[in-house]
């Protein structure tokens, strides 16, 4: 049976949708069996408000450039229906749960559940102990090229993910499923 999961990353205004912050963008990368399959789900996201300095400065999404762009509102049942009840993998899940889960509500769809997330923040913290586990160090530590980041962007984000992911939880041959066909010749 194959296990559907999907790396996911957001882009937002800030720290805290309680205090008015946004998400500017979602990107998600389908898996199957801890391999991409080249689906994805990307979406730059109005927020309907100033984008401060600071998240500027993370991500590079200004105001004038998401002006154009649908709103959670209407960006939300199809990313829903993306992700369906797939694993999510999540780098710092909590953040970005936080964000997703409050815009979800406010839009009147339901909370996506605990259990349907996995986050690799917390799960490299218990596999290494004191050591740095930033996505862009997890990266260095398994050999996943990340020299295309220069800013945080969900999508490049997602992708960069998935690869870390798979390498956490033991490399591409936990998950290599082949169907070997033995013939016998006389």
């Amino acid at each position: 049976m194959s296990e559907r999961e999907i790396a996911l990353d957001t882009e937002t205004t800030g720290f805290k949708p309680q205090e008015g912050h946004k998400l500017v963008e979602i990107g998600c990368v389908e898996m199957i069996n801890r391999i991409p399959t080249g689906k994805v789900y990307h979406q730059y996201i109005n927020p309907e408000r100033d984008m401060p300095d600071g998240a500027f400065q993370v991500h590079g999404l200004s105001e004038e450039f998401l002006k154009d762009y649908p709103t959670f509102n209407q960006v939300a049942s199809d990313f829903v229906e993306f992700i369906g009840d797939g694993k999510l993998i999540i780098h710092n899940a909590a953040f970005d749960m936080n964000f997703l889960n409050y815009q979800l509500k406010q839009e009147g769809h339901q909370a996506i559940p605990d259990n349907q997330v996995f986050c690799t923040l917390v799960h490299a913290r218990k596999k290494f102990p004191g050591s740095p586990a930033s996505l862009d160090a997890l990266c260095k530590r398994y050999g996943v090229d990340n020299s295309a980041r220069t800013k945080h962007g969900a999508l490049l984000d997602a992708e960069l993910l998935a690869d870390m992911y798979l390498e956490l939880m033991g490399g591409a041959q936990e998950g290599l499923k082949l169907d070997i066909n033995t013939a016998t010749s006389t």
